[in-house]
């Protein structure tokens, strides 16, 4: 072999090696995940959905501490945290950012058109101009959403029949937020063709709540209908004990409600949200675009 043909070939082979070295390097380095959270780091169900993100990037090879690392904020359902968490995480630069709840998408939107997001729990992303559409979202956002508003008719056809008397029921929600008022119209239909009188229940506060609940429950028939969102899940110990102290039937729109001692629930299961939000999250690490991962329907049970 001759000299000149040795030197090509060891060039050649140094450079697949370090491009392969770099390649390596690319997946093995320090990544930064930021998370902004709508509920408070003490909320015992925030907590599941913060184990079953973390726990499934694990199974996907992302550690914290050694080729990840974990930036949580915790904005407790408060506007102004929404948006001050939202530019410190953007300020960090992180690879990608895990975005929970309507709201902490709009925060985030507020700051970056660059920086990945994932999002879940997000009620109407169409809507709120957070994605072009539902297949190709076409741009730095993508996630798992609540996309049935039809539930609202599944939630009061569900209250009466376990409740069939009941031909009045109350709606909580939380106004500050958008993500109720996609479900209103549904329920409002649904309540008419079961011959029952919806009655919207803003709640700013626990007054509000304690108003909500006595008021529907002054006169035989009430029941109580609540849509999710970060205040409504962080008072839900409140409203439960509300419903049950005034014997008002009531559906809630997640598990955890039923768990902590509600009467029914039907809703997605958000854990499950979270896992699948994690593998998004590993997509984008490993290079995919969010711009290219569509948002999927999700299942109520």
């Amino acid at each position: 072999m001759r000299r000149r043909d040795l030197i090509v070939m060891l060039f050649g082979g140094t450079a697949v090696a370090a491009s392969r070295l770099a390649r390596a390097h690319q997946l093995e380095r320090m990544r930064r995940i930021g998370v902004l959270m709508g509920f408070d780091s003490t909320n015992p169900e925030a907590q599941t959905f913060q184990k079953a993100f973390t726990g499934r990037l694990r199974e996907l090879g992302w550690i914290d501490g050694r080729n990840a690392r974990f930036e949580y904020r915790w904005a407790s359902g408060t506007p102004e945290r929404f948006q001050a968490y939202a530019a410190e995480l953007v300020g960090l630069k992180p690879d990608v950012i895990l975005a929970n709840t309507t709201p902490a998408v709009a925060a985030l939107r507020h700051e970056t058109t660059t920086l990945p997001i994932v999002f879940v729990q997000v009620t109407d992303p169409l809507g709120q101009g957070f994605v072009a559409n539902l297949a190709h979202p076409a741009s730095n956002v993508t996630g798992f959403s609540f996309v049935d508003f039809t539930v609202g008719e599944k939630w009061l056809q569900g209250l009466k029949e376990i409740a069939p008397p009941v031909d009045r029921v109350a709606v909580i929600y939380n106004p500050q937020t958008m993500s109720f008022s996609p479900y209103l119209p549904s329920l409002q239909s649904a309540a008419t063709s079961l011959g029952m009188e919806m009655i919207e229940a803003p709640v700013h506060d626990d007054r509000d709540i304690d108003n909500a609940v006595k008021a529907i429950s002054e006169k035989p028939g009430g029941g109580l209908s609540v849509i999710a969102d970060p205040f409504t899940a962080e008072h839900r110990i409140r409203i439960i004990e509300l419903a049950a102290r005034h014997r008002v039937p009531a559906i809630y729109p997640r598990r955890i409600f039923v768990v902590d001692g509600g009467l029914i629930a039907y809703g997605t299961d958000v854990l499950d949200l979270f896992r699948s939000a994690a593998g998004y999250v590993d997509r984008i690490l490993r290079g995919e675009k969010p711009g290219d991962l569509p948002v999927p329907r999700q299942n109520m049970n």
